[in-house]
């Protein structure tokens, strides 16, 4: 009987022990006032946010940061983006403030994107105004025009007021940043000049599906070039097409349509099954893979491919293997 009542002093002596610390660990770290701008990526769990907190010197423990979230049902809940926080604050006011959004927002670009869905990616990542969005959309535009191919996909931290100007502004500074000197140097001295190696890219993110077969795609359709076929590239008939189609308003608008027989046959520098060589301009932004194979393209002596329902590429090196490889893996 005496061991258990020892056993059990012991556990609620813990138990009390374990109380006062998780209570006093709850406590604002310090009396300072000093905002401290602490940074929030995406997919970290509480604990690791926790352990961001700490190195900041914002919070005592990690661990209990954690356990608070647990028991208050916010670990779900927490905000990527950047924060203005003070060691004044209790771990409940830090997270208080982490679950009600941050003062700057991360927003992420995939590769292939035309300048209008980037456009839209930034009108709902910002959380832009009902009443504000119509001038984001026009200022974009207009500060984006000419620019596509240049608008370097990317996951970007932007204050939630952030004018569209300034978007454009360092999408294209972050183009001049990854795509480096030495791929600079390259293309200078290549037959092509950037403007062309970058419409390239375009096609070639849009018509491949995976870094390994970017460079033989783009060495396909150098080989094209050379010997005076059309590049028959579909994603730049979506290009117009959508062009000629979303012209009232770009909400809503299918920018990459299902190609017809028919829309082949219209007349457009683009349409690339009508006229020879690159079409005018970029008809996506490209990332930095699909960039390099446009730069340093694979030789093969394939001139044809496809995607079977799959995914998965298949080359050819004639027309009629081609013909062969769209009845076996398409079927039409």
């Amino acid at each position: 009987m005496k061991r258990i009542l020892i056993v059990f002093f012991s556990f609620f002596l813990l138990l009390a022990i374990g109380g006062v610390y998780f209570y006093l660990n709850l406590k604002p770290i310090s009396s300072e006032k000093a905002v401290v701008t602490v940074v929030i990526p995406k997919g970290l769990s509480a604990l690791q946010v926790g352990t961001k907190l700490q190195k900041a010197n914002l919070i005592k423990s990690p661990l209990v940061f954690k356990i608070y979230v647990q028991l208050v049902g916010k670990q779900t809940k927490l905000f990527a983006g950047e924060f203005n926080l003070s060691p004044n604050l209790s771990i409940p006011k830090i997270v208080e403030r982490l679950t009600h959004g941050p003062e700057e927002v991360w927003v992420t670009v995939p590769e292939g994107l035309r300048r209008e869905e980037i456009m839209e990616k930034f009108v709902a990542g910002l959380e832009i105004k009902e009443m504000e969005k119509e001038l984001f959309r026009k200022e974009f535009l207009t500060a984006s025009s000419g620019k596509e191919g240049y608008l370097f996909p990317d996951t970007y931290l932007f204050p939630k007021n952030a004018s569209a100007s300034a978007v454009v502004k360092m999408m294209l500074n972050t183009f001049d940043k990854r795509v480096d000197d030495k791929v600079k140097n390259d293309i200078a001295s290549s037959d092509y000049d950037l403007s062309q190696v970058v419409t390239m890219a375009s096609l070639v993110e849009r018509e491949s599906r995976g870094n390994a077969e970017r460079p033989v795609v783009a060495g396909i359709l150098y080989s094209r070039i050379k010997l005076g076929m059309p590049l028959q590239v579909d994603a730049s008939v979506q290009y117009v097409l959508a062009n000629l189609r979303c012209k009232a308003t770009t909400i809503g608008c299918q920018w990459w349509p299902t190609i017809l027989l028919g829309d082949r046959q219209f007349s457009s520098p683009f349409n690339t099954y009508k006229v020879k060589g690159l079409p005018p301009a970029p008809i996506c932004n490209p990332g930095l893979s699909s960039i390099k194979a446009a730069v340093y393209p694979e030789d093969s002596n394939y001139l044809y491919y496809l995607h079977d329902t799959k995914g998965v590429i298949h080359y050819a090196k004639t027309l009629e293997e081609h013909n062969l490889n769209v009845g076996k893996y398409i079927g039409k």
